[in-house]
């Protein structure tokens, strides 16, 4: 079976009017006999998912499996897992930008438990949401349809959030940075990046270097050359050898040499 059969997957670019709300959205079918199983990058976004046709499900690298029956809230996601797409299954995915999450629900997830999303705002407006979805056969039909239907809910960035995400300075602190421009404590900046985002800055910059690294070595792959680890190890800002082990094992649950040999079976939300 060839990629172009087995997994009609592709990126959705979004209007520039929603730019900072999604990044893309991602649609994949399995046409074949068989279940395909991927394994997912982490990209600490929120990822909304909805299904159609037969159900998909999910495993998480503690083992827990999920069927996703019509739409489920995941993220932050900060370690990889695996979906599996059953015959005659697709699945449409909007991954929320950065506190996007947080415009739309009042709150951020601050781990990768699934949840429904009419679970956050005590209405079945989701449910319903799917039901209009399932009635379009066109995908890019639904990505409009979902963003017409996101424009009442969505609230405006304040200017805290607006900083954090737009910091570019790598040799600053954003978050003393930030703190001393708008006249606010460290601590209280900290605590909006955690309740915004649902994540730290700390864990934010571990997971960069981690995608960094990734990028370096799928810039190998693409040019058929061997991965210097050491290399990798110095570029990309890690300690030693056994850092970077630490991190895939954290983030993928196999070593950086595995996820050289499994490249063809994991996807990313971050990278193309």
């Amino acid at each position: 079976m060839k990629n172009a059969e087995e997994n009609n997957n592709y990126r959705i670019a979004v209007p520039s009017a929603f730019e900072t709300v999604f990044s893309h959205f991602y649609f994949a079918q399995n046409k074949t006999a068989f279940p395909i199983t991927k394994t997912l990058l982490p990209s600490f976004q929120t990822i909304l998912v909805f299904n159609f046709g037969t159900k998909s499900s999910l495993k998480s690298q503690q083992n827990t499996f999920l069927e996703v029956e019509k739409c489920i809230v995941l993220g932050p996601i900060k370690q990889a897992f695996d979906y599996t797409l059953e015959p005659n299954s697709e699945i449409l995915v909007a991954n929320f930008k950065e506190d996007a999450f947080y415009r739309f629900f009042g709150n951020a997830l601050f781990d990768s438990l699934p949840i429904h999303p009419d679970d956050l705002i005590n209405e079945n407006c989701f449910t319903l949401l799917w039901e209009e979805l399932q009635k379009l056969s066109d995908t890019k039909q639904r990505v409009d349809y979902i963003l017409d239907f996101c424009k009442p809910y969505l609230r405006e960035q304040n200017e805290m959030t607006t900083l954090l995400s737009d910091f570019q300075n790598q040799n600053l602190n954003p978050i003393k940075a930030i703190a001393s421009q708008i006249n606010q404590t460290e601590r209280n900046v900290q605590l909006n990046q955690k309740k915004l985002f649902g994540y730290t800055i700390k864990e934010a910059n571990r997971y960069e270097r981690f995608l960094k690294a990734v990028n370096k070595i799928q810039e190998n792959l693409i040019k058929e050359s061997k991965t210097d680890w050491l290399t990798i190890v110095d570029e990309c800002g890690y300690y030693d050898q056994s850092q970077l082990i630490h991190d895939f094992k954290y983030y993928m649950n196999i070593s950086p040499t595995k996820f050289l040999k499994f490249q063809n079976d994991i996807c990313s939300s971050k990278l193309s």
